[in-house]
């Protein structure tokens, strides 16, 4: 797997995985008491997350940010099947029947600068609480696997491939709409 997009078969894969969680509600409950990514690596419910996920993710992809993706993703009640769907956008929708965003924009400005996983952990929890545990997976797993990239090389030299200028995008565009 390649950082970036997923692939077909492995965004049906990861949601198969999610969806399995309805079933397994030990395990849902396991990764939600997560207190960090950390947490989950010793945890039953993240050895069945690495059972059926494809190889190559495995071998790609760090075990601590695997962890990450199932603990955000155990707290998603509803998937937003929707593609234009963002994390971002998403967030600056305000929430039924209000006017203001779910997520105010000083909370928005502080998840984009999260220091370190830790942080960046700990608010996008939050943020998937405003939003009533409702998002994209498979875009929440990208913008996930995204940030954790950029925290250890840096970003991308072309500013339209940074995750936070395309977060920054969709939500003031969002907003503004």
């Amino acid at each position: 797997m390649k950082r970036g997009k997923l692939n077909q078969g492995d965004a049906e894969c990861l949601r198969r995985w999610w969806l399995s969680l309805d079933d397994n509600r030990g395990d849902r409950a396991q990764l939600r008491r997560a207190q960090s990514p950390d947490d989950i690596l010793l945890t039953p419910a993240f050895a069945h997350f690495l059972q059926v996920l494809p190889k190559a993710w495995i071998e790609d992809v760090p075990l601590s940010d695997l962890a990450m993706v199932a603990a955000v993703l155990a707290r998603v009640k509803t998937d937003i099947s929707d593609e234009r769907a963002t994390l971002a956008k998403s967030l600056a929708t305000p929430k039924e029947g209000g006017s203001k965003a779910a997520m105010s924009e000083l909370r928005f400005q502080q998840l984009q600068k999260s220091r370190t996983p830790q942080d960046f952990f700990t608010r996008l929890c939050r943020a998937i609480q405003l939003l009533g545990s409702r998002a994209n997976v498979v875009l929440l797993t990208e913008d996930i696997l995204l940030w954790l990239t950029e925290f250890r090389y840096g970003p991308s030299s072309k500013p339209q491939q940074r995750l936070a200028v395309r977060w920054a995008s969709d939500y003031y565009m969002q907003m503004k709409d």
